[in-house]
């Protein structure tokens, strides 16, 4: 069946825009196409473009099981969905485990034991023998199961196979609708669902755009924080000892040392009157000044992380075409932040001047100020706090609320949803209960719950599980309560601060599916989604637009996510040729 023809046979069956249409893709092979009780499998050698042309004519949700591992087929052809239905994105989200399989979702879907999920043995994927069990032509097992040589692969081996998969993953999606209308907001877990299905989709572009690098720049940066490039690995070691040398040179001669090693750091320290708990970047930073020795020090760290991991080899297998890329996941399995893989998350302030525009091009980013407690005041519906939100800089009506100063209030505020009572801010957090109750009951009832080892849910409907200490029958045995007080202190702190964090996260993901959709006819392309930053490559005529545009999608997504409608967020916007020069 050709393009226009299977086009037809959509649009004949799909109603109004949005409908669902299960899909499964394999380049070479064709894609199946599932709505309702009707499949259709298409063989074509680029089946990108029956999509694209689907998408055009009935602009569907697409239902598929899972981003396939490697480029996706979809965003490596330019072919830009706007909605679809991630089963494993949403199984994250109703069971807060990132690792499962579309084999585990099937099980738990039909109420199936996950141990008893079946394994493939020394047969081949399209071994006709199978299992013995059933016709080896149909996913299911007579025992329910997903046969596993389908999971595995088999079931793109042909077109009718993948229409088959395609009708899977169109009932996997009804039923996790069923279950998001039992979760105690069901409109905003089904929100949250189709827009962490689209982070998905964002996910798969940015893995293939990928961000852009100034490649001239980048080799001048690792060569003044490393070194050349080693010839060979006699000279890595050279540069290696060279960079060792610097910092041993101030102990004087004969002293041998393992920078890196903690406890001969430590050692070492000891030597020049500095007796530390640890050696941590941000503990050497209060005594630079105190010897010479401590700044080295700092400086060799630098040094030595660009050329262990941001250095020549780090170059080579990251950043090609002008573009470093990595993995991208919506969903780290905790609160629901986006990660990425390569460094992008954590690339050196030292090495930003090499992420810079294309010619023709500006970097357009724009970074989210304090989100987390104006999420804190958008979920807790706190009438004071979001008062405060009025104000650009919200800790300073906190501060003169609570008589303090404006840095004793931020340290107060996010000590609050960090679970930290203690230290200079203590007075203040009192303070915070008696001028923002509604705030900070919310935040105790989390820690509560979290302590007892329940899970707690994000105003989006995601599951935050607790754990469990493993050591709880030596405790009881033991008639030791210690351990378990301190487990259950540090659930509640984790629990506290996932409430919000995962608010936040779910905000974000709002904002920068918002963001892609209306950043198409820009000529733009998110190429960085950063904790609460989005970093945008913009043709340069379209800047003033692209400016525009992230700051009314803000007001857009706060507005379709917000509980509270009287929250004001705000973004800090700032158009640039390199990452560097932002503020």
């Amino acid at each position: 069946m050709g393009t226009d023809a299977a086009i037809e046979w959509v649009t004949e069956r799909v109603g109004a825009p949005g409908a669902d249409l299960g899909v499964a893709i394999r380049p070479g092979v064709g894609l199946g196409i599932a709505v309702a009780d009707d499949v259709l499998p298409v063989g074509t050698d680029d089946p990108a473009s029956v999509v694209a042309g689907i998408e055009a004519a009935v602009a569907p949700r697409w239902v598929w099981f899972d981003r396939p591992s490697g480029p996706d087929p979809l965003a490596a052809a330019g072919v830009r969905v706007a909605r679809c239905w991630d089963v494993l994105t949403v199984h994250r989200l109703l069971h807060g485990r990132w690792r499962t399989s579309v084999a585990l979702v099937w099980a738990r879907l039909h109420d199936l034991a996950p141990d008893g999920l079946p394994t493939m043995g020394q047969l081949g994927l399209l071994d006709d023998h199978g299992d013995g069990d059933g016709d080896p032509e149909q996913p299911v097992r007579p025992d329910g199961y997903l046969r596993p040589e389908w999971v595995a692969g088999g079931w793109s081996a042909t077109p009718e196979r993948l229409a088959r998969w395609a009708a899977l993953a169109l009932d996997a999606a009804a039923r996790q609708r069923r279950l998001l209308g039992l979760r105690p907001l069901p409109e905003r877990a089904h929100s949250t669902a189709r827009s962490e299905s689209a982070a998905e989709l964002l996910c798969a572009e940015l893995e293939v755009d990928g961000l852009p690098i100034d490649t001239v720049e980048a080799e001048r940066l690792i060569t003044e924080a490393a070194g050349p490039r080693p010839r060979d690995e006699t000279h890595a070691d050279e540069l290696r000892r060279a960079r060792d040398d610097e910092v041993l040179a101030i102990l004087g001669p004969g002293r041998a040392v393992d920078l890196r090693n903690p406890a001969d750091v430590k050692a070492m320290l000891r030597t020049v009157g500095l007796d530390l708990p640890d050696t941590r970047a941000w503990r050497l930073e209060r005594h630079q000044d105190d010897h010479p020795l401590v700044a080295a020090l700092l400086r060799w760290r630098k040094a030595e992380r660009i050329s262990t991991t941001y250095g020549w080899r780090w170059l080579d297998e990251h950043v090609h075409a002008g573009r470093l890329r990595g993995e991208w996941s919506s969903c780290d399995g905790a609160a629901g932040r986006m990660t990425a893989s390569a460094g992008l998350h954590n690339l050196p302030a030292e090495l930003r001047p090499a992420v810079a525009a294309e010619a023709g091009h500006v970097l357009v980013r724009a970074d989210l100020g304090q989100i987390e407690p104006r999420v804190l005041a958008a979920v807790s519906g706190d009438a004071a706090l979001i008062a405060a939100t009025a104000d650009d800089d919200l800790y300073q009506p906190v501060a003169t609320r609570l008589g303090v100063t404006r840095d004793v209030a931020k340290v107060a505020v996010l000590g609050a949803m960090y679970g930290s009572t203690t230290g200079r801010s203590a007075h203040a957090l009192r303070g915070l209960e008696q001028a923002y109750p509604t705030a900070m009951g919310v935040l105790e009832a989390a820690a509560r719950a979290g302590a007892a080892g329940e899970d707690v849910y994000t105003i989006g409907g995601r599951r935050v599980r607790m754990w469990v200490d493993d050591r709880s029958e030596e405790i009881e045995a033991d008639a030791s309560l210690d351990r378990a007080r301190s487990v259950a202190a540090a659930r509640g702190r984790f629990a506290r601060n996932a409430l919000i964090q995962g608010a936040a996260a779910e905000l974000f993901k709002v904002w920068a599916v918002t963001v892609r959709a209306r950043a198409e006819p820009l000529g733009a392309r998110i190429v960085l989604c950063l904790h609460d930053e989005l970093l945008l490559h913009v043709p340069d005529e379209r800047a003033a637009d692209a400016v525009t545009l992230v700051g009314d999608a803000l007001d857009e997504a706060a507005y379709r996510w917000s509980p509270a409608r009287d929250v004001r967020f705000v973004a800090e916007v700032t158009t640039v040729r390199r990452w560097s020069e932002a503020k």
